[in-house]
C-alpha cells in the first residue's frame, strides 16, 4: 500500500525542481543549464513511479482516506489541506506526470540553445507540480489555489518568449480571459463560505469535497443543503471555470493564440495540465452536476457546440499548431458533452486517449518546425521523404485523432457518440441527440482537417520553408522566434523522437489496453477503466449514483468510422489532386472560407467592439468624464472659492490708516449686533 508521504512527494519533487531550477542553477550555474533538465526529468520520472503505485493501490482498493490538516480558520469556517485520492485522482497523476516526463525529455533537443534554458524548465516544473497540486486537492479552496497557480504558470509559459510582441499579447489574453471564467468558479465558493455554519450544524466542512458531495445527494441527510436554483447556480459557476480553462465557447479564443510559445509547451497544455483542468474540474464536483438537471443540459449543448464550431475553424488554418489548437478545442467539446450527458468514465477515458495522440501531434510539429523553420504548412510539404519516423508517428496520432479502429482515440471517441445515442435519463432526449448529431458531424470535419494537414506537411513536393516564407514576405526571422532559424530537412535527433515513439505505443494500444471489448477469459475484466471509474464515482454519490453500462456496440463503430472514412476521403480527394500546391481548395468557397479565417469574427467582436468600443469606449470613457468633470470640477471650484474670497479680503488691503478703522469699527458692531441678538 502506498503511503501519504509517497502521494504528496508526486506533488512536492517537481515543486522541489522547480525551486532547484530558479533558485540555484539559474542564478549560479547557467553556464550548466542542462543540469535544471536533467534534474527536472529525474524528479518527474520518481513522480510517474509514485504515480503508477498510487493507481496500483486504488486498483487493489487499498485505504487511502488520509487525515486533512488544518490550514486556516476564517470566520468560525475552517480550511483544510489534504489529500483526495480516487480513482479519478490515480488516473489523472499517471497522465500527467507521464505526459510531462515525456514532453520534457524532448524539450533537452527542441530547447538546446536556447538562452533562457534554465528559465523554461523552471516554468515547467512549476505548472506540472501545479497540476498536480490541483489533481490531489481535498479541499475546494486548496484546489482554488492550485487552480490559479494552472493559470500563472500558463501565462509565464505563453509569454515565455516576451521579447516577442504576439508572444506577450497571447500571454495577457490567456490570463485575462481565464480570470473571467474564474469569477464564475469564484462565486460558487464565496456561496459555500456563506454556507459554512449550515453545513457544520449538519456535521459537514463546507470546503471538504466528499462533503460537498454529500450536500448536493437527495439521499442524504443533508441533501437539502445544496438543492434546488442554489445547487444549479452553483454548478454554472464551476462550469464558468472549467469553460475559461478549456476553452469552451465563448471563452475559447485564447487557446489559438496560445500557440506562441514553445511547441513544447502546447503539447503539455494541450494534453496534461491547463485544458484538462476545466475536464477535471467538472468530473471532481460531477454529483452536484448530476443532480442539475438544467446544469447537465448547459454543459452537454456548449460542449455539443464547442466540438463542432471549433473543428469548422480548424479546416482553413495554414499554422499546423493552431489547427492542433482548434482540434484541441474540439477535442474537449467531445469530453464536456460527455459529462453533460452524464458518461463520466468515457469522458475521463477520452481525456486518457486524447492526451497520448495530442502530446504526439504536438511534438511531432516541433519536429517540423525544427526541419523547416516554419509552422506555415503551405511552404512545408514532402516531409514524408525527409522524416519518415515523424510522418509514421503523425500519421498514427492523426488517425487516432479521428477514431479509425483499432487506434486509442477510437475506443474512447465511440463510447461517447454510443452514450450520446442511448441517452440515460439524466437530460431531455432532445438533448441526446442534439448532441449526437454535433459529435457525429464533428468527426467528419475532424477527420477532413487531420488529413488536411497531414497532406499538406507530408506530401506533395517541399514548399521552401522558413526561407521560401522570409522571402515571400520580404522580412527577416523575428528575433528569438524558435532558436530553429533555417531549413535543414533531416529527421530530429533522437532524445525529440524517442519521446514520440513511446507515446505512438500509447496512441495504438492504451485504448483498448485501458478498456479492453474481449478479454475475460484471460482475467482481466472487460471495461475496466470505465468500471474502475464508474465504481470510484458511485462511491463518492452513494446508492444514488449512476453507473454507465455501456457495451461494444458494432453498429455505432461502423456508423463512426463511415464518418471518419467520409472525411478522410473527401479530403484526400481535394487536396492530393490539386495542382497549385501553394493554394487551398477551399478559398474556391469564398463567402465560407472567409468567415472561418476571420474566426466567424469573434475575436473582432471581443477585441473591436466588447474591448476598444465598449471597455476603452463607453466604461473607460465614463470614467474620464468623471474624473474631469467631477474629481478635477471639484478641485477646480475649490481653488476657484477660495482664490475668489483672497481678492475679495484683498480689497480691503489699502494701506490707508482710516480705511483699516473704518473695517474695524464696523466688525465691533457686527459682534455687538449679534450678541444682542443671541
Amino acid at each position: 500500500m502506498v503511503s501519504e508521504a509517497v502521494i504528496w512527494s508526486i506533488f512536492l519533487l517537481p515543486l522541489a525542481s522547480f525551486a532547484f531550477a530558479a533558485l540555484v542553477v539559474r542564478p549560479f550555474f547557467n553556464r550548466y543549464s542542462l543540469i535544471s533538465g536533467a534534474v527536472t526529468i529525474a524528479a518527474l520520472g520518481t513522480a510517474l513511479a509514485f504515480s503508477i503505485w498510487t493507481l496500483r493501490s486504488v486498483i487493489l482498493g487499498h485505504d487511502l482516506d488520509f487525515e486533512p490538516i488544518e490550514w486556516l480558520v476564517v470566520g468560525g469556517a475552517t480550511i483544510e489541506m489534504g489529500l483526495l485520492v480516487d480513482p479519478l485522482t490515480a488516473v489523472m497523476l499517471v497522465v500527467v506526470t507521464g505526459v510531462s516526463l515525456l514532453v520534457q525529455v524532448y524539450s533537452l533537443g527542441y530547447m538546446k540553445g536556447d538562452p533562457s534554458f534554465s528559465r523554461y524548465y523552471a516554468y515547467m516544473s512549476l505548472f506540472t507540480a501545479a497540476m498536480l497540486g490541483l489533481v490531489l486537492a481535498s479541499n475546494i479552496i486548496q484546489l482554488y489555489v492550485f487552480w490559479e497557480l494552472v493559470g500563472v504558470s500558463s501565462y509565464l509559459l505563453i509569454g515565455f518568449w516576451h521579447e516577442r510582441p504576439a508572444a506577450a499579447a497571447a500571454a495577457k489574453k490567456a490570463f485575462i480571459i481565464t480570470r473571467i471564467g474564474d469569477v464564475g468558479f469564484l462565486i460558487a465558493i464565496l456561496y459555500l463560505f456563506t454556507q459554512a455554519d449550515t453545513f457544520a450544524a449538519a456535521g459537514l466542512n463546507a470546503f471538504h469535497i466528499p462533503d460537498i458531495w454529500a450536500a448536493a445527494q437527495p439521499g442524504f441527510a443533508a441533501g437539502a443543503l445544496l438543492g434546488g436554483a442554489a445547487l444549479t447556480w452553483m454548478a454554472l459557476g464551476i462550469f464558468a471555470g472549467a469553460a475559461g480553462k478549456s476553452g469552451q465557447f465563448p471563452l475559447h479564443s485564447w487557446l489559438p493564440d496560445a500557440m506562441e510559445g514553445p511547441t513544447p509547451v502546447s503539447a503539455l497544455i494541450h494534453a496534461a495540465t491547463m485544458v484538462a483542468a476545466g475536464v477535471f474540474l467538472v468530473a471532481r464536483f460531477f454529483p452536484l452536476f448530476q443532480n442539475s438537471a438544467d446544469a447537465m443540459t448547459v454543459v452537454a449543448l456548449v460542449g455539443a457546440f464547442t466540438a463542432i464550431f471549433a473543428a469548422s475553424m480548424g479546416l482553413v488554418m495554414n499554422d499546423i499548431k493552431r489547427v492542433m489548437a482548434y482540434s484541441t478545442i474540439s477535442q474537449l467539446g467531445y469530453m464536456m458533452a460527455a459529462l453533460g450527458l452524464g458518461l463520466y468514465a468515457a469522458a475521463i477515458f477520452h481525456l486518457v486517449t486524447h492526451a497520448a495522440f495530442k502530446a504526439l501531434l504536438f511534438l511531432g510539429a516541433g519536429n517540423v518546425n525544427h526541419a523547416t523553420g516554419t509552422f506555415d504548412m503551405r511552404y512545408m510539404g514532402g516531409l514524408r521523404r525527409h522524416m519518415p519516423i515523424t510522418y509514421i508517428l503523425m500519421l498514427v496520432a492523426g488517425l487516432s485523432l479521428v477514431g479509425i479502429i483499432p487506434l486509442a482515440g477510437f475506443w474512447s471517441k465511440d463510447e461517447i457518440l454510443l452514450g450520446a445515442w442511448n441517452g440515460n435519463g439524466l437530460v431531455d432526449t432532445w438533448v441526446s441527440r442534439v448532441t449526437f448529431s454535433a459529435l457525429i458531424a464533428g468527426v467528419i470535419v475532424t477527420a477532413f482537417y487531420t488529413i488536411r494537414m497531414i497532406i499538406l506537411t507530408f506530401h506533395g513536393e517541399f514548399r521552401g520553408g522558413i526561407d521560401k516564407e522570409l522571402e515571400d514576405k520580404a522580412q527577416t526571422a523575428p528575433a528569438g522566434a524558435s532558436g530553429h532559424g533555417g531549413v535543414h530537412l533531416a529527421e530530429s535527433p533522437w532524445v525529440m523522437v524517442l519521446p514520440m515513439v513511446v507515446l505512438g505505443v500509447a496512441a495504438v494500444a492504451v485504448g483498448y489496453l485501458a478498456n479492453p471489448q474481449w478479454t475475460e477469459e484471460i482475467g482481466i475484466p472487460r471495461h475496466w477503466i470505465t468500471g474502475f471509474l464508474g465504481d470510484g464515482l458511485q462511491a463518492a454519490m452513494g446508492a444514488v449514483g449512476h453507473a454507465e453500462t455501456l457495451d461494444f456496440s458494432r453498429w455505432m463503430a461502423g456508423i463512426s468510422t463511415v464518418a471518419a472514412l467520409s472525411g478522410i476521403g473527401l479530403a484526400a480527394l481535394v487536396y492530393l489532386r490539386r495542382r497549385d500546391q501553394r493554394a487551398d481548395p477551399l478559398e474556391r468557397v469564398k463567402p465560407v472560407h472567409t468567415l472561418l479565417t476571420q474566426k466567424y469574427y469573434l475575436d473582432t467582436l471581443y477585441e473591436d467592439v466588447i474591448v476598444r468600443k465598449g471597455f476603452f469606449g463607453v466604461i473607460a470613457g465614463t470614467l474620464d468624464w468623471i474624473d474631469r468633470n467631477l474629481v478635477d470640477g471639484i478641485v477646480d471650484l475649490i481653488g476657484w472659492f477660495f482664490r475668489n474670497i483672497g481678492i475679495a479680503i484683498g480689497k480691503f488691503q489699502t494701506g490707508q490708516v482710516q480705511a483699516y478703522a473704518t473695517g474695524i469699527a464696523f466688525g465691533v458692531l457686527a459682534i455687538i449686533l449679534a450678541l444682542l441678538l443671541a
